[in-house]
């Protein structure tokens, strides 16, 4: 967010102000640099962003709610691969029935009008369904391996009660690390713009130790999780005896397939705000420039895009969603074919 933590400094209300045509809040008015009102309020901020968070939410919106459909209703035998794939189409789901709020946020030229608490919800929303997602997109990488390395043994491991559990365990370590968020105030009035939400901060310290922590455990660290374990499934595939390799070939297909695309999410969704974060974060320790703010506006947009590129990795993640959707495709077309 375009944190001007450092050269933010309170603005004095004009000496005629009177009970009468001044309003007296519990919030200061705050300055910052013209070049960041400017951001704020410019081109890219107030209509080519909602512009494409209105584009997220009409693809991701129905996506998900059929995928949500599919994994909880149309498929009975519920593996391991279709719980993680559910909860990661509810994360999406509901981080997406939020996004009017940031629409109508930035059409409105950066002036949150709905209140500090739902502000609060907002931005705890976004890192609980970005972390949330990292997660299970972990636990799906690592399910992967273990049905490919260890078929035989992992049967007793990979079992729907245990990826339950786990799902249930990824959602309380990503409430445990974004509830600080709902505690601190994310709301300021700024002058020359209205007031901002989660685009400028004032708590430093809190915010560096906070989102240093979250970087490393919620990013970092899944991350190389899934690269070791699709960078093991692929050399496993590729790797089998001659008598298998003709069985394997689809598998090893779809295995690439499947890490490209949860690399990609990584990689264009991601990895630029928490690496962009992470950055920040030193800055502000060191005394470094706070320019990279506005990049991380930028990149918490492209963050956003991957509820509607996860449908991908459902799939190809999961075999049984891969079978429904093809039969639902076969019998649509079936129907149509006769009414002609």
């Amino acid at each position: 967010c375009e944190e001007e933590r450092v050269s933010m400094r309170n603005a004095r209300a004009p000496s005629n102000c009177t009970n009468l045509n001044c309003t007296k809040t519990t919030q200061d008015s705050y300055n910052i640099s013209e070049k960041s009102v400017n951001f704020l309020k410019g081109l890219l901020v107030t209509r080519i962003m909602p512009s494409l968070y209105i584009i997220i939410l009409l693809i991701s919106l129905p996506l998900n709610a059929l995928a949500l459909v599919t994994f909880t209703c149309r498929i009975r035998e519920k593996k391991p691969a279709v719980i993680y794939m559910s909860h990661l189409a509810c994360v999406d789901l509901l981080f997406t029935l939020l996004l009017p709020l940031k629409i109508h946020y930035q059409l409105n030229a950066s002036d949150w009008v709905f209140g500090e608490a739902a502000c609060r919800v907002l931005t705890a929303a976004y890192y609980c369904y970005m972390y949330c997602s990292i997660l299970l997109m972990m636990c799906t990488s690592l399910d992967r391996l273990l049905a490919v390395a260890f078929p035989i043994a992992s049967l007793t491991w990979r079992s729907a009660r245990k990826a339950t559990c786990i799902c249930v365990l990824v959602w309380l370590l990503t409430l445990a690390g974004t509830v600080p968020l709902l505690s601190i105030t994310q709301t300021f009035k700024i002058k020359d713009v209205g007031v901002t939400c989660h685009d400028v901060l004032y708590q430093k310290e809190l915010y560096v130790y906070l989102f240093s922590i979250l970087s490393c455990i919620y990013f970092f660290l899944p991350l190389v999780v899934t690269l070791v374990s699709y960078s093991t499934i692929i050399y496993v595939l590729t790797n089998k005896p001659d008598h298998l390799a003709t069985s394997s070939s689809g598998m090893e297909r779809r295995a690439v397939i499947m890490a490209i695309a949860v690399l990609s999410v990584f990689v264009m969704c991601f990895a630029p705000t928490n690496g962009i974060l992470f950055y920040h974060c030193v800055s502000l320790v060191t005394g470094g420039s706070t320019e990279e703010g506005k990049y991380y506006v930028i990149a918490v947009c492209l963050g956003s895009a991957s509820v509607f590129l996860d449908p991908l990795l459902y799939y190809y993640g999961s075999s049984q969603c891969r079978e429904k959707i093809i039969s639902l495709i076969c019998c649509e077309c079936t129907q149509a074919h006769i009414q002609v």
